[in-house]
């Protein structure tokens, strides 16, 4: 109802007809469960992995927390299924590390189609890029906000 209201106050209709996927490890408390807890060989972090697709203004539509352990396109199923079960958008903007058999899966079993997007060859380290910097600043209000609740950031650090 909120994201319906709040697209429609950007100028536009209330269903998103996109969303862009992306997934971030993070480093777990020691009080976080071994159930959500898992290393991510990749990133070298022990903790959860976050899951989220926002649409194409950034809005939430669809999180999930799974072990960092867990493969980037195996938890990207579940996020695309839920995408599809909400009703909303048929098309998905993704990293590479979505690439594959996700793809093809998508579009013959959900009917979403998910546009893979490349860095450039010969790029290092972070840039942005269009269509996935607004999921990368959902993640980082997300990182924000779990610091701030930690009392780790104040209001005058914003």
């Amino acid at each position: 109802m909120l994201c319906r209201r709040a697209r429609r106050e950007a100028g536009h209709k209330a269903e998103p007809s996109a969303a862009v996927l992306d997934s971030q490890s993070v480093k777990g408390a020691d009080t976080v469960g071994e159930d959500s807890r898992g290393y991510d060989a990749n990133k070298k972090i022990n903790g959860p992995k976050r899951f989220v697709v926002t649409d194409t203004l950034g809005l939430l539509l669809v999180v999930m927390v799974r072990p960092a352990s867990v493969q980037d396109r195996a938890g990207a199923t579940t996020m695309l299924l839920g995408l599809y079960l909400s009703g909303r958008c048929r098309a998905v903007f993704a990293d590479q590390s979505f690439s594959g058999r996700l793809v093809l899966w998508a579009r013959q079993m959900l009917g979403i189609t998910v546009h893979i997007v490349a860095k450039p060859a010969g790029q290092r380290g972070f840039r942005v890029h269009p269509r996935r910097w607004v999921v990368e600043r959902a993640l980082a209000w997300l990182l924000t906000l779990k610091v701030w609740c930690l009392g780790e950031l104040t209001a005058g650090d914003l």
